[in-house]
């Protein structure tokens, strides 16, 4: 076997290079006799021929399933403590009326934080008491319409948003809930949990400060102070942070609860997936039950009650759900000469597709790896390193920046890019006037259009110098 040098050291060389490891692919993925990738008994070619590519693909039953398994684990988790859950499915990871319609047939309640995920949430057939509102600059028209509909709770995220909440809420004859974000001082990321590390960001107050904060929100008649929010970070892969951060939170809670009630915790969400071989998770049952010890023995130090618990996920229901299609257009490859020593393969192969930062920003945002396997066919030749680019002007434009594909991948072929169910419809982007792809769901050997793709005419009719655009000049 091959050592290529360039690899990265988490990178292991396949053993079956054509397998579609199930936690990391979704759950109804295969390869067909023909050696086909299959989603829920859809071919990717057949996908590619109906939608073109690149091409969003999500295993609808996969995120029923998710949803409807996250619910029950940590009302099963936080019942043994003798308490109930609330789960808000962040809708920022993906949303579109029909996944709002998956989630909520599960059980959820959805959190947003822009006015538009808001309309999207409502357009989904979800009750705006089921909703969650969150964001450090919420403007005073999101505000005024959330409290309008009766939104079920708003997150203040700093002093400013008690006034514009409770003067909505005072107009309307309304009393609103809300909850208050905070900073417990623990983020996940790095597994640091120092009180004062991780303080200096937009979202929310300090412990110090959140006794004052709560003092000012109860002296409102028009706002109900339901409980404090906290999130530690993402792609976290076990119960620790959550448990330290949870016991910040009810020891704040304790000293709040002299004041008046503090019915609810929500302990926000983050919970990680794997993306890669290297990536490895905890189970979601395992994350569940040690949050819930965690809040059972703190309450019992404290001598306080278990409050009702909220959480946030959101990537944990939809990520591992998602596949993107591209086709191949060019290959390339490229040597390092000085790379590696004589045993070693320092080569690199480019295949450049239809897609890229455009589709999927995380490589470029934040370094993210991901897994990509040749869709329209398996394949027996040796292996080579490749870096998968996309066709914007940029060299960052990395769509998987190192796993290994077939030698013999060639234009035309299918990548299937896993674990794109989370952020990256959502980060999508018209650089260099790329449109945005297509959304499908998939399922029982069906596929179905769940949000159409954009045209150059969608791109064109925001344009006021071209002919038939349909934009207003006096619109913003």
């Amino acid at each position: 076997m091959a050592n290529f040098a360039l690899a990265p050291d988490w990178l292991a060389v396949p053993v079956q290079p054509n397998a579609l490891n199930p936690a990391i692919w979704p759950a109804h993925a295969e390869r067909t006799d023909a050696g086909e990738i299959s989603i829920a008994g859809v071919s990717a070619r057949a996908l590619a021929a109906e939608f073109g590519t690149p091409l969003y693909v999500f295993d609808e039953e996969d995120v029923r399933s998710r949803a409807a398994q996250m619910r029950e684990t940590f009302e099963a988790a936080f019942a043994a403590i003798g308490t109930t859950v609330s789960v808000y499915y962040a809708g920022k990871a993906f949303l579109s009326t029909a996944v709002v319609g998956w989630v909520r047939d599960a059980g959820l309640r959805v959190d947003v934080c822009s006015g538009g995920e808001l309309a999207v949430a409502l357009a989904g057939g979800a009750p705006a008491s089921e909703l969650g509102f969150h964001g450090n600059n919420k403007s005073v028209a999101e505000i005024d319409r959330a409290v309008a509909l009766g939104l079920g709770t708003i997150v203040i995220d700093s002093s400013i948003e008690i006034e514009r909440v409770a003067a909505a809420a005072a107009r309307l004859g309304r009393v609103q809930a809300v909850r208050l974000r905070v900073n417990s001082g623990v983020h996940a990321h790095t597994h640091e949990f120092l009180a004062t590390a991780h303080e200096d960001q937009k979202f929310g107050i300090t412990l110090a400060d959140a006794p004052a904060v709560v003092a000012a929100i109860r002296a409102h008649d028009s706002l109900d102070f339901r409980g404090l929010h906290c999130h530690i970070g993402s792609q976290i892969f076990d119960a620790a942070g959550f448990a330290e951060s949870a016991a910040r939170l009810l020891t704040l809670q304790a000293e709040l609860l002299d004041g008046g009630p503090v019915p609810e915790l929500n302990l926000g969400g983050g919970f990680g997936i794997a993306y890669t071989e290297a990536d490895s998770p905890a189970a979601i049952a395992d994350i569940a039950r040690g949050m819930a010890a965690a809040v059972g023995e703190q309450c019992a130090r404290l001598g306080i009650p278990v409050p009702h618990i909220a959480i946030e996920p959101g990537r944990s229901i939809v990520g591992n759900a998602g596949v993107t299609l591209y086709e191949v257009g060019t290959t390339k490859q490229v040597s390092v000469p000085d790379a590696g020593g004589a045993d070693t393969d320092n080569t690199r192969l480019y295949v450049s597709v239809d897609g890229g930062m455009s589709d999927n920003a995380r490589p470029a945002l934040y370094g993210a790896d991901y897994t990509v396997r040749v869709a329209n066919r398996a394949s027996e030749a040796p292996v080579r390193l490749v870096r998968v680019a996309g066709k914007h002007c940029e060299s960052g434009d990395i769509v998987v920046d190192a796993d290994y594909l077939p030698s013999d991948v060639t234009p035309g072929d299918l990548l299937a890019v896993a674990a794109t169910g989370a952020y990256c419809f959502s980060l999508s982007n018209n650089y260099n006037y790329l449109t945005r792809p297509p959304v499908v769901a998939v399922k029982a050997g069906s596929a179905r259009l769940i949000v159409r793709g954009e045209t150059e005419a969608d791109l064109l009719a925001r344009d006021l110098g071209a002919a038939g655009s349909t934009v207003q000049e006096t619109a913003r």
